[in-house]
């Protein structure tokens, strides 16, 4: 690659980067129905000693989140928790202009050196694959308590007839036992790879997968679970803080479905914020009219989890050089 292109892309795709996350950001923000009223209530809650917790919940997510990373891309390079913190942060900027956030490893590599950057795509997938699993293993818990231990018949799928539910639930629980099986079978995927031909220049890059002893992916699951439960604490303490009178183990089981719902359900990063608040006030409506405190809910989480570690991570992309001037 020439100087000119290398200087063109260290010292421009950052600000481009951050001038279309902060369009994105406006536009969802500006197309928001009733945003201001939802931000009313969150600023009139900012004494609350449970917002407070919601607010250091925070750095706890992201620094398991940090340290998740690091112990994946260490088996590639020696890397600091500085750096890790810089990846992580700068992959929250890019899920934001991707569906399903599925360009995290995106904004992670570009702290890797150029050499390890293809095989740092395959770490990073199994970090975000580890979390899915907890979700879906976590959603079909919560699916099947609604469904079958609720105390009264509203259902969250009550509008489905019963056989639908079970087949719903059926199939959230195979699909959740693959991802198992496949999460500790790590080889099988390289094995597969290896056998499709248009692939071949691919496997050299995802063989440190077969590296992966079952303790350590264990580790890396655990941690998983651990910023799962922190998620769903901040939302459940966020729902009180709000005022949405109803009990915490029932707040869990409803998250936990509302977690699994928004993970499965197709959305573009800069439209992701209408597609949280719909699903959560749909999975809410049957057990609370609460209507502006789950939306003020919904939305103090999309900020302080979403926007504000990819803000953080646009600026600290501003002055990153991709690539390395030789």
């Amino acid at each position: 690659m020439n100087k000119k292109a290398i200087i063109f892309i260290n010292y421009f795709f950052g600000p481009l980067f951050f001038l279309l996350f902060a369009g994105s950001l406006y536009r969802q923000i500006s197309n928001q129905p009733e945003f201001f009223n939802k931000w009313g209530q969150i600023s009139s809650e900012w004494n609350n000693w449970k917002f407070c917790i919601a607010i250091i919940l925070v750095f706890v997510n992201w620094l398991i989140e940090s340290f998740k990373w690091l112990l994946l891309v260490k088996q590639l390079q020696f890397f600091s928790f500085g750096e890790a913190v810089k990846s992580v942060l700068s992959g929250c900027a890019v899920t934001l202009l991707t569906p399903n956030r599925v360009g995290e490893f995106g904004g992670r590599i570009l702290y890797v050196k150029s050499a390890h950057r293809l095989k740092a795509i395959s770490l990073s997938l199994v970090g975000s694959f580890s979390q899915l699993m907890i979700t879906m293993l976590m959603g079909c818990v919560g699916l099947f308590v609604l469904n079958y231990f609720l105390p009264f018949h509203n259902s969250t799928l009550n509008f489905l007839p019963v056989v639908l539910r079970d087949i719903m639930f059926f199939l959230s629980v195979l699909l959740s036992l693959i991802f198992v099986l496949f999460y500790f079978r790590l080889s099988w995927i390289v094995g597969i790879i290896e056998r499709l031909p248009f692939l071949h220049n691919v496997v050299k890059h995802i063989r440190i997968l077969n590296e992966f002893s079952s303790q350590f992916l264990f580790k890396i699951l655990f941690l998983s679970f651990v910023r799962y439960i922190v998620f769903i604490l901040q939302y459940v303490l966020l729902l009180q803080v709000m005022h949405v009178e109803l009990a915490g183990w029932f707040c869990f089981c409803l998250l936990t479905v509302f977690y699994m719902a928004i993970s499965i359900i197709p959305s573009l990063g800069i439209v992701e914020l209408p597609i949280r608040l719909t699903a959560a006030w749909i999975i809410f409506k049957m057990y609370s009219t609460n209507e502006l405190g789950i939306g003020a809910a919904s939305l103090c989480i999309w900020i302080i989890n979403v926007v504000v570690p990819a803000v953080i991570g646009s600026l600290l992309m501003l002055n990153l050089k991709i690539i390395k001037e030789k």
